[in-house]
């Protein structure tokens, strides 16, 4: 496992990184196996620590858990708790899934920045209303199907997943809604496995 430890306005002691890389290891060993690469950042913001894990444990599949404490080890072992438990509802399926990788379509991502005052827009030219772009990667529309694209969503603690539908081969999407619930957008005028020009 290719473990990183940072921390964003901290010194971190060796015991500590020793302490992370022995519960992920615990982790990981019990429930799946080994990550391919673990990034873990804790900081303080005011009187609380925040922890933040991110796993990369298998192709397209990322998982991330983070949680806050009074002490930073505690905050560190509230997010591998989390981590853990997402690991163990979906151990099966996650064995699955590397013995049948899905396969994705390949698809730019684009980061927009953030839209400006109001005030700011009524009096941009119309070509200056659009959003500029700050970054652009590559990236992939998994083929999934519904169960395993929430389980995806769950693990990732992501607030949206965009993939095409296995059973239909159209684009779907779920996302977390505001009351804990999850939605799914499943267009009706996008099935058929060849996406709409």
């Amino acid at each position: 496992m290719n473990l990183s430890v940072k921390g964003r306005q901290l010194d971190l002691g060796e015991a500590l990184r020793h302490h992370v890389a022995a519960k992920l290891d615990g982790v990981f060993g019990k429930y799946f196996g080994d990550a391919i690469e673990v990034t873990v950042t804790l900081s303080r913001e005011a009187h609380l620590y925040h922890s933040l894990v991110q796993a990369h444990v298998g192709r397209g599949i990322q998982l991330q858990a983070s949680a806050d404490a009074d002490e930073i080890y505690a905050a560190f072992d509230a997010a591998a708790d989390k981590l853990a438990k997402r690991l163990r509802r979906y151990k099966r399926r996650l064995r699955d899934h590397n013995r049948g990788a899905a396969e994705g379509t390949p698809a730019l991502q684009y980061v927009l920045a953030s839209p400006r005052d109001e005030e700011d827009e009524e009096a941009a030219e119309p070509d200056e209303a659009a959003p500029p772009i700050i970054a652009e990667m590559e990236g992939e529309v998994p083929e999934l199907t519904v169960s395993e694209a929430l389980m995806r969503l769950d693990l990732s603690d992501e607030p949206a997943l965009m993939f095409r539908n296995r059973a239909h081969g159209g684009l779907n999407m779920i996302y977390r809604r505001r009351d804990g619930n999850v939605g799914w957008v499943d267009p009706r005028g996008n099935r058929g496995g060849t996406p709409a020009a």
